[in-house]
């Protein structure tokens, strides 16, 4: 990544502030000694004013803003509200309006007395819970009519202790009876939980007065956008070997998502994504080095879980999961084994294949080309080595095979492509456009920066489709959203991921900031920002865009639109659109995996709703049980269409994915949503051609 700005070095005058009594007279506890130190001090000044000088944005630093992050960090140290009580939360009202100016003095003693009051009240809470668990998991009454809400985030703070000690009954009761319905015994329930909590106590007496900076600076940054924060010395040193990938991971995105851990996508040609065995979404919920014993790492910080999952190259971790695929309330858990290692420039290389149609009583041949990543092999270009690696390169060879193989048109498959280089996404796109604009950056001053194809003519001038989903990201919407406002490509399948920020990494003289400081923008003047590119023939998302995607994450920043940088003449598919829409609607209504992933989706977000669950194991059971048949139902009626065995019960798909080695070796013919994008294409070309033979 580059490094861009200057290093800021600030000598201010340090101010202290005075604090409001009642909250900063909290009783003696294990971490008073925990006190912001000098380094921390002026890191925390460079902060305010890298962000003031150099942020996109460049907002103000005022109430509003201190207010905004008084919330996020109180959701950031309490996101279920299961901690912090009602008299805490107006112990520390008195600094809503008040970081702002703690912030410019360089005074982090607020920050410091909050977090140490939720380590306080963590440490009650476990110990609470402990002591339930100690009275024995068959102490428990599962034939009451209880319930739990799981959904806490806008839900009253507890009016006091006693309240709280009633909500971590329930919770503890939820615990067990999650795992009861998973098929542990009460032992190994009582065992399990007891040391979770046990370890999460021990990590809470490790805490650091630089767990705390971290926290606290990272919840003022973040207020700017989720893009935007701060790497404690630690984390940074982490962060720039994962970037020179000298220590060794799964191929994973991962983010804190609550107690949990989530993917978010995982990298194409990865070890994670050859497994077969993670899907975006899942949530990680132990690790285990090799043979080991598995560690539960529910409650850890994303940091830590990251640290334990890379290793080194040829290594194996084990991660237990709960797939995305169960129900809200299935605890269910599966352990995979990944073997950690580098990916291969060469694995993630563009792939061509010829795609057969039968359509409207004629045979027809599409290529289709997938590109997994935006790749460059820097080190080979800048050796001047002339067989250099890189998506253009390999795509300008594909092209020219599938000419000689004479194709009726091509689909450039994005579908699960996260982005890489911008010069490769610039590049790209002058294979397919004569010359002229192909993406717009604005930096915070408000300059824009044009990148341009130079070359004049194209390389591959007849009928094309883009192909993406919700996974294809950065340089792929890019690549998409020229392709789409030069009329060049039909853009088709899901809304792409709207990440549409640059970042830099800012040294500190105490750690590091990654901040935004350019926006992208298509040749059309929008954004690729929130939104991402629409497609003109939307198929059925295969994540929940409101789990994943930009859009997703807390305080991203919105879609706007500049001026544009080209004329655009008249879109050729305008007059196409409806009646492709409708003969795609007509195609798939019926279609077997186009119909089971309108309606997994569909079960998906009703289960969502369903945010007050039953302490009540009968009808727990029962629940869960409706829930297993719909979803069984679901894939049974997709298998049965397509003369695949049925299933008996729903754990069976998972070896069937895991054991399977065919899936890559399947004919493109076999992926229904490559070859309902190959039948919209011809759908286009004999429209077109009766109009112009009309």
């Amino acid at each position: 990544m580059k490094r861009t700005l200057s290093c800021t070095a600030l000598a201010l005058a340090l101010a202290t502030s005075a604090l409001p009594l009642s909250a900063a007279a909290t009783l003696s506890n294990p971490w008073d000694g925990l006190q912001p130190d000098r380094d921390q001090t002026i890191a925390s000044l460079n902060v305010v004013e890298l962000l003031k000088r150099h942020h996109y944005n460049k907002p103000p630093l005022d109430d509003a803003r201190s207010s905004q992050m008084f919330d996020d960090y109180l959701k950031s140290l309490d996101p279920a509200r299961s901690y912090f009580t009602a008299g805490d939360i107006a112990d520390f009202e008195a600094w809503r309006h008040r970081f702002d100016d703690y912030l410019k003095s360089g005074e982090l003693q607020p920050g410091f007395v909050i977090y140490k009051r939720q380590l306080e009240r963590m440490q009650e809470r476990l110990q609470f819970a402990l002591a339930l668990l100690d009275k024995g998991v068959d102490k428990l009454d599962f034939s009451a009519d209880e319930s739990l809400d799981i959904d806490r985030e806008k839900a009253p703070w507890a009016a006091d202790s006693k309240a709280l000690d009633e909500l971590w009954r329930k919770r503890v009761k939820d615990e067990v009876l999650r795992l009861k319905i998973a098929g542990k015994e009460p032992k190994a329930i009582e065992e399990l939980l007891t040391k979770r909590y046990k370890n999460q106590l021990k990590r809470l007496a490790q805490t650091r007065s630089e767990d705390i900076f971290q926290a606290y600076i990272n919840a003022f940054a973040q207020t700017y956008d989720p893009h935007t924060n701060y790497l404690s010395p630690e984390n940074a040193e982490n962060f720039d070997i994962n970037m020179s990938l000298s220590l060794e991971g799964i191929g994973a995105v991962l983010q804190s998502d609550n107690e949990h851990v989530k993917v978010v996508r995982l990298v194409p040609a990865g070890p994670a994504e050859k497994s077969k065995q993670l899907q975006p979404a899942d949530r990680i919920v132990g690790v285990a080095q090799d043979d080991k014993e598995m560690v539960d790492v529910i409650g850890w910080r994303l940091d830590e879980v990251v640290k334990l999952i890379r290793g080194p190259k040829g290594s194996q971790v084990r991660l237990e999961v709960i797939p995305a695929s169960n129900a809200p309330n299935d605890q269910s858990s599966k352990v995979v084994t990944i073997t950690r290692e580098a990916v291969k420039l060469e694995e993630q290389a563009a792939k061509k294949s010829v795609l057969k149609l039968a359509h409207q009583g004629r045979d027809y041949k599409l290529g289709v080309i997938e590109i997994p990543a935006f790749y460059l092999d820097f080190k080979a270009y800048r050796s001047g080595d002339p067989d250099y690696k890189s998506t253009t390169r390999d795509v300008r060879k594909l092209l020219t095979e599938l000419e000689q193989e004479q194709v009726d048109g091509v689909v450039i498959d994005l579908r699960n492509n996260g982005g890489g280089s911008l010069q490769e996404a610039n590049e790209l796109t002058g294979l397919f456009i004569d010359k002229g604009p192909t993406v717009l950056v604005r930096n915070s001053d408000g300059r824009v920066d044009v990148l341009t194809d130079e070359d004049t003519g194209t390389h591959y001038n007849g009928p094309m489709a883009v192909l993406v989903n919700r996974l294809s990201a950065s340089a792929s919407e890019i690549f998409a959203g020229a392709m789409q406002d030069y009329h060049r490509a039909l853009i088709l399948g899901g809304q792409t991921f709207g990440k549409g920020t640059v970042q830099t990494i800012q040294p500190l003289n105490h750690g590091e900031l990654k901040l935004t400081l350019a926006k992208f923008y298509r040749v059309s003047g929008q954004s690729t920002q929130h939104q991402g590119v629409l497609p003109d023939i939307p198929y059925p998302a295969v994540v929940d865009v409101k789990e994943i995607g930009e859009s997703a994450l807390p305080a991203a920043m919105p879609w706007d639109r500049i001026a544009p940088a080209i004329d655009q003449a008249a879109n050729p598919f305008r007059p196409f659109l409806a009646e492709l829409q409708a003969r795609h609607a007509a195609r798939t209504t019926q279609d077997p995996d186009f119909l089971f992933a309108r309606q997994r989706l569909e079960l998906s977000q009703q289960l969502m709703q369903e945010t007050v669950v039953s302490l009540n194991e009968e009808k727990r059971r029962a629940q869960q049980s409706t829930i297993e048949s719909r979803q069984l139902a679901l894939e049974n009626a997709r298998r049965s269409a397509k003369g695949e065995t049925l299933l008996k019960e729903l754990k069976d798909e998972e070896e069937d994915l895991a054991s399977s080695e065919e899936e890559d070796k399947l004919p493109p013919e076999k992926d229904a949503f490559l070859a309902e994008s190959g039948r919209i294409l011809l759908d286009y070309l004999n429209l077109n051609t009766a109009i112009a033979h009309h």
